[in-house]
């Protein structure tokens, strides 16, 4: 009898970014996690207001970390900005507008406390967010809308309370200086 894989998959990626294969995603994080494409959301709201979210406990990687929004991973054939929409509805429970691509080259790797390895190339979206958020507790235990000046002074002062993305993607997404600025969420920045 045939039996279907319903697990959530990640493109497995080569050394240049092309899609090389795929892998259940509760197989790919390890101590030695292959390459593989994802994304990562900053979510702002009418009030220009950046969310924060504090990784659930139970993630494989970085659990309890303050990070941006949300991230993710798309599934093999599906386009990443429609993995976006399909992630923020699944982790909080929230609509996006206005998505533009802030950083399509963004790829990172890094260990955790644990050991365990992220390894992405990771395009990043920035977003307007529809609605307020409704956490799913198996992603995120908790969320805050801060101004982009606190996170930005956050980051500069104390970046080991962030996630290793969020901090390299503010800083890519800063000025020429490469201080990160409020002005990197800031809508058409």
């Amino acid at each position: 009898m045939n039996t279907v894989d319903l697990r959530e998959r990640v493109v497995l990626l080569d050394e240049q970014g092309r899609a090389c294969g795929a892998a259940p995603k509760d197989e790919v994080h390890h101590r030695s996690t292959p390459l593989h494409l994802a994304f990562s959301c900053h979510v702002v709201d009418e009030a220009g207001r950046v969310l924060l979210t504090r990784r659930a406990l139970g993630k494989a990687t970085w659990p309890g970390t303050w990070t941006n929004a949300f991230c993710g991973h798309p599934q093999p054939f599906e386009d990443v900005p429609d993995a976006v929409v399909r992630r923020a509805a699944h982790e909080l429970g929230l609509g996006v507008a206005d998505m533009r691509l802030a950083l399509p080259d963004f790829r990172y790797r890094a260990v955790d406390a644990s050991g365990m390895v992220e390894n992405e190339i990771c395009p990043v979206y920035i977003a307007r967010a529809i609605g307020a958020p409704a956490l799913n507790p198996d992603e995120a235990m908790d969320a805050r809308w801060v101004e982009p000046e606190d996170l930005a002074s956050a980051l500069e002062t104390a970046p080991w309370a962030f996630s290793p993305w969020l901090f390299l993607q503010a800083q890519e997404l800063s000025g020429a200086d490469g201080r990160v600025t409020a002005l990197a969420w800031r809508s058409g920045s």
